[in-house]
């Protein structure tokens, strides 16, 4: 199965604000096949046709001097959607993004992508971690991915945040709360992606062929013994028997 980990970084919360509605600056996708990283990525950084705040450009980094030499919403939104095409579209607080995505997307007079393409990462993270912080970050320490190569400490800093970093980070949170990591059955800590002809193929699990002749038992008689004594206190048909 295809999915798009993404992540948007814009100049604000309000994508629908009268006062002047914010814009997305910067879009970071990672693809992922049957929960593996293919190393198929797609990045942009946007002018917002707008001013940038200063504190948001403490978040992010990127000045309105920066973005005005970027293409436009207008000039790359085809190149996103050929890049996502029917893929689910994976996203941590996913409302915030697909919002976004959603008023651009309307002053081009385009469809917006329907809602149940998107999936959100923080339901998932608070199922598993109820009670406890679930934000990316707090995710990311939590999942160790330091050991990957993230340089987690950096992100506290003026400019830490950027949407394909975090699409990165949220591709091994997501692989860590899907199991992804543990199906691999791999130890290369340092390798973050996988080809994409391997990252496709299925996993396959082959049955082997009984022994023809079974182990002799290590168990002593006293061991037995007990064991029988175990299972006779259990009920007068012990399921045990029956596939034991």
């Amino acid at each position: 199965m295809r999915e798009i980990i993404f992540d948007t970084e814009t100049t604000g919360l309000d994508p629908y604000s009268k006062d002047g509605p914010d814009r997305l600056v910067e879009i970071g996708c990672v693809e992922l096949v049957g929960l593996e990283r293919t190393g198929r990525e797609l990045h942009f950084y946007i002018n917002p046709e707008r001013s940038v705040p200063e504190e948001v450009v403490r978040v992010h980094g990127l000045t309105r001097d920066f973005l005005r030499g970027q293409r436009r919403f207008a000039e790359l939104v085809q190149e996103f959607l050929d890049f996502i095409e029917e893929a689910p579209l994976i996203a941590h607080n996913a409302a915030f993004d697909q919002g976004f995505l959603s008023a651009e997307m309307a002053r081009l007079d385009l469809e917006a992508l329907p809602a149940s393409r998107f999936v959100d990462t923080l339901p998932l993270a608070r199922k598993r971690f109820p009670g406890a912080s679930c934000s990316l970050d707090a995710l990311a320490k939590r999942f160790q991915l330091d050991r990957y190569g993230f340089d987690l400490a950096a992100r506290k800093g003026p400019g830490g945040h950027g949407a394909l970093v975090d699409a990165r980070i949220l591709a091994e949170v997501y692989l860590q709360l899907k199991g992804g990591r543990e199906q691999r059955l791999a130890f290369d800590v340092g390798d973050t992606s996988a080809p994409a002809d391997v990252a496709a193929a299925p996993v396959q699990f082959v049955r082997r062929s009984p022994r023809p002749t079974p182990l002799a038992s290590l168990l002593t008689q006293d061991e037995v013994a007990a064991h029988e004594a175990f299972i006779a206190g259990l009920s007068p048909d012990p399921i045990w028997r029956k596939v034991s």
